[in-house]
């Protein structure tokens, strides 16, 4: 049976051992979720029907060749980069900020789309030459990043705008910068960082630092959520409360319970034994893919694969770190736990293009 499973999905172009993983966090969504909803049908119904949408949108990622990726890697990055400005000139204001284009038909984020896009672009930037890459390549890159993640900034989407860059820098860093340029990097960030805290930040994003450094200031109101957060992950002790008798969740003292703080959810209800368990998930996903860059055949493939491992590793760092109280709360979701759409085919679509970087062998390298 196990082998016949596994010949239809190589046919598939899908990856058995990571399709274990991703289905295995597909499940929990639905059972945490369905408490975090308060037993909501209808929320239930439409993450079914979203995780049905974004598995074949994984299927379609899977079966595209590695090289048609490369081959449209350009013009995908001109077209978000066009889309972005049209958000600045005629986008749909939501939550005080102008992040959607509204087409009548449908609504959607152009910054979600580089999440994908960015690494693919440098990727395929860099596989033209040698690696290691030269310093001007290097910095050539910095620019191609730059100039979409400044137009996510002025939206105002600083968490998008973190994420994205990230995904690019990473690129940069598997593609052999050196570590003086790396530690003379992180200095000259050091020295902007006030300079961008005092001139170019808002006031609601200064205020989610100042709260991560110390919540009890402003208990309810600017540290209400951290503070639920942590109440909830400490209260669920060893074994956590089971399923459906989470009191933070249930009594609605958690707030964003079911997307953002999902985990704490999550904590309170099945425990320490509980988040070993996620995060062994989690592990296997991330080894699975750190596999899969490892064994790819062209730098292209290489950079490509690792930059997508490491930032879903990212968004699984910052979510816990956020909710835990580690870090400051940025509205990152966790992957394929969190109730929503847009970040759930994000990730299943990066997983189609790693496995087919694993699935389709190429002989000559890029």
């Amino acid at each position: 049976m196990r082998k016949k499973v596994i010949e239809i999905l190589s046919n598939l172009h899908l990856d058995f051992s990571l399709c274990i993983g991703i289905f295995a966090l597909m499940g929990l969504n639905f059972v945490i979720l369905y408490s975090a909803s308060g037993e909501n049908p209808d929320v239930m119904q439409q993450q079914i029907v979203r995780s049905i949408f974004a598995i074949i949108i994984m299927m379609v990622m899977a079966y595209l060749p590695p090289r048609v990726y490369k081959k449209w890697a350009p013009f995908g990055y001109v077209l978000c980069t066009v889309l972005l400005l049209c958000v600045l000139l005629f986008g749909h204001v939501g939550k005080g900020a102008e992040r959607w284009l509204n087409l009548g038909i449908v609504r959607f984020q152009p910054s979600e789309l580089l999440k994908i896009v960015m690494p693919i672009a440098i990727a395929a930037f860099f596989a033209k030459g040698k690696l290691p890459a030269k310093l001007l390549s290097c910095f050539v890159a910095l620019i191609l990043i730059a100039i979409p993640v400044v137009l996510i900034i002025m939206q105002p989407d600083l968490g998008t705008a973190i994420l994205i860059s990230i995904s690019g820098c990473f690129i940069i860093y598997l593609a052999g910068l050196n570590w003086y340029l790396i530690l003379s990097g992180t200095l000259i960030f050091a020295l902007y960082a006030p300079i961008h805290w005092f001139f170019f930040m808002y006031d609601y994003q200064k205020q989610r630092i100042l709260t991560f450094l110390n919540p009890e200031s402003d208990p309810l109101n600017k540290g209400y959520n951290i503070i639920q957060s942590k109440i909830a992950i400490g209260s669920g002790g060893m074994w956590g409360k089971g399923w459906l008798n989470g009191t933070q969740s249930h009594l609605q003292f958690l707030p964003e319970r079911h997307t953002d703080f999902i985990f704490a959810v999550f904590c309170e209800e099945f425990g320490f034994v509980g988040f070993l368990v996620l995060l062994a998930i989690y592990m296997y996903i991330i080894l699975r893919c750190v596999y899969i860059s490892m064994n790819a055949q062209t730098n292209f493939q290489r950079l490509l694969s690792g930059s997508l491992t490491l930032t879903f590793f990212c968004y699984v760092f910052i979510n816990t770190g956020m909710v835990s109280g580690l870090l400051p709360v940025v509205g990152v979701p966790l992957p394929l736990i969190s109730y929503g759409g847009t970040s759930l085919i994000t990730l299943t679509a990066a997983f189609g293009i790693i496995m087919s970087i694993h699935t389709h062998h190429k002989r000559n390298n890029y």
